[in-house]
């Protein structure tokens, strides 16, 4: 086949969902493709093209495409007129992983990750910022989402979740959309070594055990939680919550001046891979989740996990995790008193992460979205067929 890509989230400068996702699937689909596929990237001029950075080259049997970019209605605009270029490729399979993407008239995939951009505009806008150009990005989105996930042969979500939440605000067939989970990154990894771990420890004033938690995922019931702890429990250990920016909710910072807790942004991944390695239990309380990546981080790296009972949570967990409502900080001090006060659960929890834990890898995430394109691909075949023979 030959297979093109959308794959301008690398080549903007973006951190986030997308772009972690783009950044590990496509080298495990060009390793996948190697000696059977032809693969075409498009990218634009706004940024380095990730995977080129550095001077590092694509192998043969991937073309790399840069569309202009010289303002930001080249966005737009290569929206609409990306479709010339891939027509020029020959294409077999059109890839669009951000949400929404129109290519010609053919084998056309579409990655939707979540229900935000079908769900109702009022329902959108009311989540966000109040600014203008912030509603008029919304409306934006949740039009051309709705038009492409009509127009598509096959759309891939991150969960059974996730599928339907799609296929209801969508108003799609269930059987239009596909299931292919994410993997953990390659750049989180379970640390064994006990020194790195040690100078780890020490660089962030790290003084006792441990919970890990995502500052962004319901960090007021963490804290309800703690103060409940007995005070014995409490002062022996520590809650370290991380976060990719500095605006969290208050709560946090009051825990951080209770000296019941730590903060820190931006942590780089070997030092994440170090605390998920470190922690005594990764709490992820999220009131929402289409998929859960850090749960996958942390079964991979061997934090015992608590987390909550909403969206896609329970299907990533299965039975390697203690669950909970996630406003529910009785059943949470409970299970925090069953980790830190017995190590044979702690390690119970942990073996279980670590079998659960190859179920999602980027090798098996490669294979799945080449199953789909060839399933397009199939489809749109058949459909053109009874054409192709009447002439």
């Amino acid at each position: 086949m030959r297979i093109g890509i959308d794959a301008r989230y690398l080549s903007h400068g973006l951190v986030g969902g997308i772009h972690t996702f783009l950044k590990n699937l496509i080298p495990a689909l060009i390793e996948e493709s190697r000696d059977r596929h032809q693969v075409y990237l498009y990218a634009d001029t706004k940024c380095p093209f990730d995977l080129t950075a550095g001077g590092q080259a694509l192998p043969d049997h991937v073309t790399l495409r840069l569309l202009p970019y010289r303002n930001p209605l080249s966005s737009l605009r290569n929206d609409f007129f990306m479709s010339r270029e891939m027509i020029r490729d020959g294409l077999d399979v059109y890839h669009f992983a951000g949400n929404y993407g129109f290519g010609p008239s053919g084998a056309t995939v579409l990655t939707i990750h979540d229900e935000i951009n079908l769900m109702s505009l009022a329902e959108i806008i009311r989540g966000h910022t109040k600014r203008l150009k912030t509603i008029a990005m919304m409306t934006y989105l949740h039009v051309v989402t709705h038009a492409a996930a009509r127009r598509a042969d096959l759309i891939i979500t991150i969960s059974e979740y996730s599928k339907r939440r799609i296929a209801h605000y969508g108003r799609l067939a269930l059987d239009k959309i596909v299931v292919v989970h994410h993997g953990c990154p390659a750049d989180v990894k379970r640390v064994e070594d006990r020194l790195t771990l040690a100078k780890v420890r020490e660089r962030l004033g790290i003084t006792k055990p441990f919970i890990l938690a995502e500052a962004f995922k319901n960090p007021a019931v963490i804290v309800r939680a703690w103060g409940a702890l007995p005070a014995k429990v409490r002062d022996a250990h520590q809650i370290v919550f991380f976060s990719r920016s500095p605006q969290v909710l208050p709560v946090v910072h009051e825990a951080v001046n209770a000296g019941w807790a730590k903060f820190f942004v931006r942590v780089s991944r070997a030092d994440l891979s170090a605390l998920y390695s470190l922690a005594q239990a990764f709490v992820f309380p999220s009131w929402i989740e289409g998929f859960g990546m850090p749960l996958v981080e942390a079964m991979t790296c061997g934090a015992p996990i608590i987390a909550s009972d909403r969206g896609a949570i329970p299907e990533v967990v299965g039975d390697a995790g203690l669950i909970m409502d996630a406003e529910d900080d009785k059943k949470l001090v409970e299970h925090l008193l069953r980790l830190l006060q017995n190590p044979e659960e702690r390690e119970r929890l942990r073996q279980l992460g670590f079998k659960r834990a190859p179920l999602f890898t980027w090798e098996n995430a490669a294979r799945g979205y080449l199953e789909a394109y060839r399933s397009a691909a199939s489809h749109s075949l058949k459909e053109h067929q009874p054409a192709l023979t009447s002439l």
